[in-house]
């Protein structure tokens, strides 16, 4: 019998059992459409160790490459051995759904949806789309290229309902958004699109409230993963100028705004037919209408302080400024920060080291998110374990290991090695850099020092979760006062369910998003060398302003 790790339970598999009817056996949900034939491609499994003891590919998995699998298709084929494999998880990452220290809240919006109801007639801008006598619901959503977070709300008291979040399924594509923009050209047939909607017709489908009563669904999601969804050609924005065809349309005169609204039934969702599926505006390029929300939840249309808001992931988006003045810029960190391309790194899930300290007599002290064993480190893990590297002198500020070792070892417990190699710590270098060099390129084109803020925004799970001591001491962020850093944690989200409530808000976004500059790091001609630069571990100082430039 093969010994089968599926979302850390175990179980004692036999050969041609399927993976799906494993994870059964287990009581694990894994999202199906087809009852098991291959066709809707929802069951995917990601397998992270024990492929050759698996079946090969059968046709129906053609679309996948790497160690993706469809469970139902996938069976054992070795009499003994060890599997270990997991579901694009749900509900169980530690994604964060919420926002924190934001100067503007949904629960304190003047509520102005755009779905209201009178008496049995539910109104749609005005127009009647249903009669019915039950609550009105509206759907929010943060679309990452990592993870998606839904909030439902009931649109006539402005409550939080439910949500849900998980992994962005569409990993089968590639792990960042040039690779999905490849993907879906190549493919041609939208299934990246197609598999989301699956995940997350399951995922609507378990609200406590009958799906046809949701009657608008808001999105907030970078150009790449907003337009995907709305089945749009996302080819333009993989190619310089690397804009999103919304932009191209708008510049023609085709459009007078880059947001986007859909029928749900077209996007192959099982919310009310009728039901509209808005989707942020973006402001240029790779800044999309998640930073777009950001914005609006920080309230930016009407600050007067200068602040900066920063959103690291995949994708990182970086804003500064003030209602008189905004750059914007996109910074492609890539997966390292979130666990990919990294030895033992893994999202945010049960079994992640999520904090490392490193005692005098250097032994690891370390903290693993949940109750079991260590599976592997994930990006919070891995900013504390480079600072920590960096503060007990095993690692220099170049990112070469001190004892001369290729690898670190953090945790062994029997045969499951958690180590960081000299070799992810280039990985972690190259995410840091472009960060870094997008904050040297904006801040430079503003005039200013990382010391003229009055509040540094740190937007999204990631953000939220950071130590900030270990941040600064590897430059990952600005070296300022603690006092101006705000760990504001999903802001996107917020900023979504804002728009939802909103009109007027709505409306705002969309005049106040065209007065953006949007900063396009590879024109500027110190970018290397700031990329450069931000590739070494070292604090991240101001320099001198630079002058204002008009």
């Amino acid at each position: 019998m093969v010994e089968l790790h599926f979302n850390q339970q175990r179980v004692a598999a036999a050969r041609d059992c399927s993976l799906f009817d494993c994870a059964e056996s287990l009581g694990i949900k894994v999202p199906t459409s087809c009852r098991k034939q291959g066709k809707c491609k929802e069951c995917l499994v990601e397998i992270v160790e024990g492929m050759e003891l698996l079946s090969p590919p059968a046709p129906q998995e053609a679309h996948l490459k790497g160690n993706f699998r469809l469970s139902c298709s996938c069976r054992i084929v070795a009499e003994d051995g060890l599997v270990r494999c997991h579901t694009m998880r749900r509900g169980e990452m530690r994604i964060e759904r919420h926002a924190l220290e934001l100067p503007v809240s949904h629960k304190t919006l003047t509520l102005e949806p755009a779905v209201t109801r009178e008496g049995s007639r539910i109104l749609l801008d005005g127009e009647e789309i249903e009669r019915a006598d039950g609550p009105i619901h509206g759907l929010a959503m943060d679309l990452g290229t990592t993870t998606v977070v839904l909030r439902l709300l009931n649109l006539e008291t402005g409550e939080v309902v439910a949500d849900s979040s998980f992994e962005n399924p569409q990993r089968f594509g590639g792990s960042d958004v040039m690779a999905r923009i490849h993907y879906d050209t190549q493919d041609n047939t939208k299934l990246l699109q197609r598999t989301l909607a699956g995940y997350l017709s399951h995922a609507i489908e378990e609200f406590p409230v009958e799906p046809h009563s949701i009657y608008e669904m808001v999105v907030a999601g970078n150009s790449t993963m907003r337009d995907l969804f709305f089945r749009l050609n996302v080819y333009p924005i993989g190619q310089s100028p690397y804009r999103s065809i919304t932009e191209l349309e708008m510049a023609e005169g085709g459009r007078r705004t880059t947001s986007l609204a859909e029928n749900a039934r077209r996007l192959l969702l099982p919310i009310h037919p009728k039901a509209r599926v808005y989707g942020l505006p973006i402001i240029s390029g790779h800044v999309g209408a998640d930073a777009a929300a950001c914005m609006l939840a920080m309230d930016m249309g009407n600050e007067e302080r200068l602040v900066a808001i920063m959103d690291i992931g995949t994708n990182t988006e970086l804003i500064v400024g003030n209602k008189h003045r905004i750059l914007a810029a996109s910074c492609p960190a890539g997966p390292a920060f979130e666990g990919g391309r990294v030895s033992c790194g893994m999202p945010g899930l049960p079994g992640a080291i999520e904090r490392v300290n490193v005692r005098e007599d250097g032994s690891t002290d370390i903290q693993i998110i949940g109750d079991g064993p260590a599976e592997g480190i994930c990006g919070s893990g891995l900013v504390d374990l480079l600072s920590e590297l960096l503060r007990t002198g095993q690692m220099n500020a170049l990112g070469r290991f001190e004892n001369g070792e290729e690898r670190i070892v953090i945790s062994s417990q029997g045969e499951n090695e958690i180590y960081l190699a000299e070799s992810d710590v280039n990985e972690l270098a190259q995410a840091k850099g472009a960060n870094v060099a997008g904050l040297r390129v904006v801040f430079n084109e503003y005039g200013i020092g990382f010391d003229d803020l009055d509040v540094f925004y740190l937007a999204g799970g990631f953000g939220r979760h950071l130590s900030v001591e270990s941040s600064k001491r590897i430059g990952l962020i600005p070296d300022i006062h603690d006092s101006k850093i705000r760990q504001v944690g999903n802001a996107a989200i917020e900023g979504a369910c804002i728009a939802l409530l909103s009109r007027a808000k709505r409306a705002e976004l969309e005049r106040f998003v065209k007065s953006v500059v949007h900063c396009r790091l590879e024109t500027d001609p110190n970018f290397f060398d700031y990329f450069v630069e931000g590739c070494q571990f070292k604090p991240l100082h101001s320099r001198e302003p630079a002058e204002t430039k008009p």
